[in-house]
């Protein structure tokens, strides 16, 4: 579990790392903020469009391979977004970073599944590792960029290149381990319950669209809410990422006392009061809401990839690619609604309907059940 996570890490970098090349484009190429606004939903849109292709692919096949082959298409597709001389050319190989990325998670969560053998604990280091990834990527995009400019993206693949040889040692690993156990702990998988994971899925969107829109806008939205300049900002969007981090290690140790449907079902209501906190409270506690807010959507995250799964047991890759990929996706899509709004009126408008998703979310989890009547467990 140990490598996977870092090799997730290797991965979800590319995710955060389009985003973060769009201040060089705008810099360097004299992007309008459309076509940067473009760049980042090539990305997106092709993945959200594929991730349930792969998932459905990999329910009928096994096909561990696509883990190295996913993670260096996703690196070297932004490895050459900051070579190409065409607008064209730099949508095309961004988007073919999306597609590495889409065509990564449903196989992933697959062999995660196997290796953690049910524990919620072991998901949410799993999907810990992407949180970090995402979260480092700013960082790495701008030691790399600000020293030797777009010309120097070639070296953005050196993480895919880590993250291969990861996947490929973590293959083996659990390999290993399942040639050494018993043959006849496996059982048949149940029934697939639809309705379940569609609400839970929605619920899941609703999150996305919250949590997306928030990383989109937070730092510039701290700069006006606390009266301060730029370390404002940066503050406020680190915190919403080790929120984030410490959300997700705290969902799977909750989960294993109280359930996950509870779990993630307070998660949910308890996040709507914080989204408001950071959308109409000012000043010092700004950064407070912001923290709750992030550990708010982050708690149920790997519980959603566990309880996907096992509201779908004989589609796991398909639960997985949703769960963990295509909902994850839908936020990049909302996102420039959200800034025309905000160009249209202010952004703390444009932000504000972000409080009630979360309600939403809680309403479509209300009535939601542990799969096959799963009791809490204690850790």
């Amino acid at each position: 579990m140990v490598l996977l996570a870092l090799a997730h890490a290797c991965v979800d970098l590319y995710q955060g790392a389009v985003a973060a090349l769009v201040p060089f484009f705008v810099a360097e190429r004299a992007y309008t903020y459309a076509a940067a606004s473009g760049v980042v939903l090539a990305a997106s849109l092709l993945s959200s469009v594929v991730q349930p292709v792969f998932g459905a692919l990999t329910d009928r096949w096994a096909m561990p391979w696509l883990l190295p082959v996913s993670t260096l298409v996703g690196g070297i597709g932004v490895a050459l977004a900051g070579l190409t001389g065409s607008y064209a050319l730099t949508l095309a190989v961004v988007g073919l970073s999306g597609i590495g990325v889409a065509a990564y998670h449903p196989e992933a969560a697959r062999v995660a599944r196997r290796a953690s053998r049910g524990s919620h604990a072991a998901m949410s280091w799993f999907s810990l590792g992407g949180n970090l990834g995402f979260a480092t990527a700013p960082l790495l995009v701008s030691a790399i960029a600000a020293s030797g400019g777009l010309g120097a993206s070639p070296l953005l693949v050196v993480p895919a290149l880590a993250g291969a040889v990861l996947c490929v040692a973590a293959l083996r690993g659990v390999k290993a381990v399942e040639a050494a156990t018993p043959k006849g702990v496996h059982r048949e998988p149940g029934a697939d319950d639809w309705p379940s994971f569609l609400r839970l899925s929605g619920a899941i969107v609703c999150r996305s669209i919250v949590f997306v829109g928030l990383g989109a806008f937070i730092s510039l939205y701290a700069r006006q809410r606390t009266g301060g300049g730029e370390a404002a900002g940066t503050a406020a969007l680190f915190v919403l990422y080790i929120g984030g981090a410490l959300g997700t290690v705290a969902g799977g140790r909750l989960a294993a006392l109280f359930g996950r449907v509870p779990v993630v079902r307070w998660s949910y209501a308890l996040t709507v009061p914080a989204v408001a906190g950071v959308v109409l409270v000012p000043g010092p506690l700004f950064h407070v809401f912001v923290l709750l807010t992030s550990a708010g959507l982050y708690v149920p995250f790997s519980l959603h990839i566990t309880l996907g799964q096992d509201f779908l047991p004989r589609r796991v890759g398909t639960a997985g690619g949703v769960t963990l990929g295509l909902t994850v996706s839908v936020g990049g899509l909302a996102s420039p609604l959200i800034g025309a709004l905000a160009d249209a009126t202010s952004l703390r408008t444009a932000l504000a309907p972000l409080i009630a998703l979360p309600a939403l979310g809680w309403l479509l989890l209300r009535t939601l059940r542990e799969p096959d009547g799963e009791a809490p467990r204690r850790a």
